[in-house]
């Protein structure tokens, strides 16, 4: 048995955890939204056609802002095909992901939706095939109560009141080549901030999100970032990271540590953030929206789910349904540990994607939903994580990486709510082998009433959540937990991601040094 150290300190805070950090994301892909969130059909379908089984998930994944409705999928949407009767409706070919789009879901639908689950609209617009008029056109449709024609087109649909969506994408990974309208960082940096622009000429205080690469692999990173921010940081408020991680060759020593990739990638854009900042002299930060990451298993899709029948264009087809183990589940947990250790940076995150397509929560036509492993890390959390991301002084044994070299066989972080006194620890064990004993010490909090813990691990690590094995893996209470005065004790399995609670004695939510 290995054994590690963890100090917590309110004192040491990293800044207020922003709730979009627990975002996600709902693109036109596959069955996300077809057979996902919408199967009027269904025998849990409401009035609306949409699955209450898969609200109630959603709900309590709790998920706070989710992205729409793209992705690859935005730069060739026309969102006016969207709204109005369904009946007139067109039929699309979506070239991202080789598929028939039947527009029966919308801007209005999944707004709709949305305050069902009680979740906040970030929407993407399109910089692939259109620009800057179809910005301002479904900014106009979707936030303003004025008497003009798209705001009455609004309300002769049905929906008097405005969205009025705060948070809007400028388009989606401009410099992926797989994208359309894809482009150089200047032409980019050039419809961005004029889109920009002409967009708070309507609503000045929109919060706008720039694309920065689409990943910390592709050549452009980096210059990509400097370029697109020098033209745009006046205008916007955020620039997008996306990432995604899977074990590559097998080597799963390196999949386990994927968040120390997460951090170099934050830490890189940050830097390059502040750079344009202070050549600016600007007294505006720009913040980080983390808008796409999780586990894909992106071989897989090359190799099984692509579709290159020129001649097929499903509806709905089943894409990028991975099914995810506890390993995935302990990356997932991990990653969310990296995104609160960059909390005054990263104010908003979103999973990708919500339902079916590299997703939490799964379902089948006409049968039953159910909670992938990646869920529960996400959902606990969610739930937990409130007040202050706390940096934590953590003394742990490393092991050796093919990819990044030696790195913490623990990784861990903290939070505070200073309001209820409560603490929660984030924990994983990236050993393959080894359980750790680790001492957490809780001495700046004073005294504690209650300590519980929670932990995701099983011996076979690759046991998954399946149609036939919905229930085969979830958390469970970890009996191991002890406290003794100021230390608590736990013991973390190979390959697990657990979760500690700490309740402050009634009367003491402030802790002895705050």
């Amino acid at each position: 048995m290995l054994h590690s150290r963890l100090t917590i300190d309110p004192a040491a805070a990293i800044g207020p955890i922003d709730r979009r950090l627990f975002g996600s994301f709902v693109e036109h892909l596959g069955r996300c939204v077809y057979d996902g969130i919408y199967e009027p059909t269904h025998a849990t379908a409401d009035e609306e056609g949409f699955r209450t089984d898969v609200m109630d998930l959603v709900r309590e994944l709790g998920v706070s802002t989710i992205r729409y409705p793209g992705g690859n999928f935005v730069s060739g949407y026309r969102w006016e095909d969207g709204v109005g009767p369904r009946a007139n409706r067109p039929r699309r070919l979506d070239l991202a992901w080789h598929s028939t789009e039947t527009n029966e879901i919308g801007l209005d639908e999944f707004a709709s939706w949305l305050e069902k689950v009680g979740s906040e609209l970030m929407y993407a617009v399109n910089l692939g095939t259109r620009g800057i008029q179809d910005a301002l056109d479904v900014l106009e449709y979707a936030n303003l109560r004025t008497d003009t024609a798209f705001a009455r087109q609004r309300v002769a649909n049905g929906r008097s009141e405005p969205h009025d969506i705060r948070m809007w994408c400028l388009g989606n990974e401009m410099d992926g080549p797989w994208q359309l309208g894809y482009s150089t960082a200047e032409e980019y940096a050039r419809i961005a901030g004029q889109t920009a622009r002409a967009m708070r000429q309507i609503d000045h205080d929109l919060e706008l999100v720039v694309c920065g690469s689409s990943g910390a692999q592709m050549p452009t990173f980096g210059e990509w970032e400097r370029v697109v921010l020098e033209r745009t940081y006046d205008e916007v408020d955020y620039i997008s990271c996306h990432a995604y991680y899977e074990p590559i060759d097998g080597d799963l020593g390196s999949f386990l540590a994927s968040a120390v990739n997460m951090d170099s990638f934050i830490e890189s854009v940050v830097s390059t953030a502040d750079h344009v900042k202070a050549l600016r002299r600007s007294d505006k930060t720009i913040k980080i929206s983390f808008d796409e990451w999780n586990v894909w298993y992106q071989s897989r899709y090359n190799d099984v789910d692509k579709i290159t029948d020129v001649d097929s264009w499903p509806v709905a087809p089943r894409l990028l349904e991975d099914s995810y183990s506890v390993m995935d589940a302990v990356v997932v947990g991990s990653l969310l540990i990296s995104l609160l250790r960059h909390a005054d940076r990263v104010t908003s995150a979103s999973l990708a994607q919500l339902v079916n397509v590299i997703a939490p929560i799964m379902t089948e036509p006409g049968g039953p939903s159910w909670r992938q492993t990646t869920f529960f890390p996400f959902s606990l959390t969610s739930r937990l994580a409130h007040g202050q991301a706390l940096q934590v002084t953590l003394d742990t044994p490393t092991y050796d990486t093919a990819v990044f070299g030696a790195v913490p066989t623990v990784d861990a972080v903290a939070t505070h709510d200073a309001e209820t006194g409560d603490v929660s620890a984030f924990l994983v064990n990236r050993s393959l082998t080894e359980h750790v004993e680790l001492a957490v010490d809780i001495s700046a909090f004073g005294p504690i009433d209650r300590v519980s813990a929670t932990t995701l691990a099983d011996p076979d690590v690759h046991a998954a959540n399946t149609l036939a094995e919905p229930e085969r893996v979830a958390p469970a209470e970890n009996t191991s937990v002890r406290r003794e005065g100021s230390t608590v004790t736990i013991i973390l399995p190979p390959v697990s991601w657990s979760a500690v609670t700490l309740a402050a004695a009634q009367g003491t939510s402030e802790g002895s040094g705050v």
